[in-house]
């Protein structure tokens, strides 16, 4: 029963499907979150092994005449990969001059344990260092110096974190200017990429850009917003609704391997009797 590896395919495509949904709906409420969508593609044996109009035998019928699969059993369905969806999220005002949300394709720049990561959830809070952090303790990175864009070896990464004096009060501008009582402090580092789907996921919100020359620093169109965080943008109703169809096409699947399944042993039940 080859033909079992039909429908096998497609329930294991399936469910690479609910898990993606699943996990958009569970990070209905994250700030910044961006979608996940799954991609399939189809191999049709019929495509490359096309059939006659008229294939009728000539002289008596044999069994194998009842039943001419063309390779149909090697048909297949499979995730091609999987992309995610960057459209912009809602701005809700939280009224927290910590909280920063940005409208545009940019990102934040941090610094964690791994290097330079980039994230969309402008969640900040102040560390015991008066640095400003997000919730994993991911620390802020101000924006590069002309010297520093110019020459690498010059780029100190200690000395691009956003630190506050003492903690004091600040106020940040669209452009992402920070300031103090005491005057502008510095830039938050805003940057944006040539093409965003070079970017990857990397767990906590972050992305990983493994190409320096897709990462564009000057010209940046991405506004800042002091006092909002940018919502996920997922729909958990639109997502709720495509889980319960994956689900159900799933089930589907299902149903035909157990069919399957069952004509094979009563084949072979059947056999023994002879």
């Amino acid at each position: 029963m080859k033909n079992i590896w039909v429908p096998l395919s497609g329930q294991i495509a399936q469910q690479r499907k609910v898990e993606t949904i699943a996990n958009n709906i569970a990070n209905a409420n994250t700030a910044g979150f961006k979608k996940d969508q799954v991609a399939f593609r189809e191999y049709l044996s019929a495509v490359d092994n096309p059939s006659s109009d008229i294939d009728i035998p000539n002289g008596e019928f044999s069994p194998d005449d009842f039943y001419r699969s063309r390779g149909a059993e090697n048909a297949m369905v499979k995730v091609d990969g999987s992309y995610t969806d960057f459209e912009q999220g809602p701005l809700k005002p939280t009224g927290n001059h910590f909280d920063l949300a940005l409208h545009g394709k940019g990102f934040f720049e941090v610094l964690t344990p791994n290097g330079i990561r980039f994230t969309r959830n402008g969640n900040f809070t102040l560390n015991k260092d008066s640095e400003l952090v997000t919730a994993q303790g991911f620390k802020l990175l101000a924006s590069m110096t002309p010297e520093q864009a110019s020459d690498p070896n010059a780029n100190d990464i200690g000395a691009r974190i956003m630190k506050l004096p003492n903690g004091s009060k600040f106020s940040i501008s669209k452009e992402g200017d920070l300031y103090t009582k005491d005057g502008k402090l510095g830039s938050i580092s805003v940057v944006e990429f040539k093409d965003l789907h070079a970017i990857r996921k990397e767990g906590n919100s972050l992305f990983i850009n493994n190409a320096p020359e897709n990462l564009v620093r000057s010209e940046i169109s991405t506004s800042v917003n002091q006092g909002f965080i940018e919502g996920s943008n997922v729909n958990a109703v639109k997502e709720m609704s495509e889980l319960i169809q994956a689900h159900r096409h799933f089930d589907n699947i299902q149903n035909a391997i157990k069919t399957y399944d069952s004509i094979s042993s009563k084949i072979v039940n059947d056999i023994a009797k002879f």
